[in-house]
């Protein structure tokens, strides 16, 4: 029997501990990917949102890229730690990265003056649902993943290793694989504080 929605949602967790065990075929991924670009919503049905999914080897390199680009500007003293952390991203199975393609936006921001200064916004918000479709689909498969976002060091370099579009502006990256251990407890603020019923 699967999980009820809002159980699903319950159910997503940011995990660090990732080991790259196959427990849900690259295929299934891709399925999971494609449903979710296809079915979450977009302002104006503006569909802007790009994703590219990283297997293996190809994962291993992006989190190489984002190693070398933090060598650059985090002291050395202090290195070990951010290497550790990004050696924990490398550990996984794979990496989805989240991009808008700006052209879609620039488009309807001419079509429709109106509303121009909001279609960046209602992008950044259609990536976040994407985001989170994609990560509560990834945790009820079995799987573990975070959000991370490394975006203007990297973006550049990723555009070209994998040959992108230069419209295309990186969102986030979501490093996914088998938990190795479960998140800590999650505090609440007051729902009371959060959320008003008249």
């Amino acid at each position: 029997m699967s999980k009820s929605f809002l159980d699903a949602v319950k159910a997503r967790r940011t995990f660090y501990g990732l080991s790259k065990e196959i427990v849900v075929s690259a295929d299934k991924v891709k399925e999971i990917v494609g449903e979710a670009v296809n079915h979450t919503p977009s302002a104006f049905n503006s569909q802007s949102s790009r994703v590219v999914v990283l297997f293996g080897e190809q994962s291993d390199k992006l989190w190489s890229i984002t190693k070398e680009a933090l060598r650059k500007i985090v002291p050395a003293e202090n290195f070990a730690a951010t290497e550790e952390r990004i050696n924990g991203f490398a550990n996984g199975y794979g990496t989805i990265l989240f991009f808008e393609d700006q052209t879609v936006v620039k488009g309807l921001q001419e079509k429709f003056t109106s509303y121009a200064d909001n279609f960046p916004i209602w992008s950044n918000q259609s990536s976040g649902m994407l985001q989170h479709v994609i990560w509560t689909a990834l945790v009820e498969q079995g799987l573990g993943a975070s959000l991370q976002h490394y975006n203007e060091l990297i973006e550049a370099e990723v555009a070209q290793t994998w040959q992108l579009s230069g419209d295309w502006k990186l969102i986030a990256q979501m490093p996914f694989g088998k938990p190795t251990f479960a998140p800590g407890e999650k505090e609440f603020m007051p729902l009371s504080d959060r959320v008003k019923f008249f």
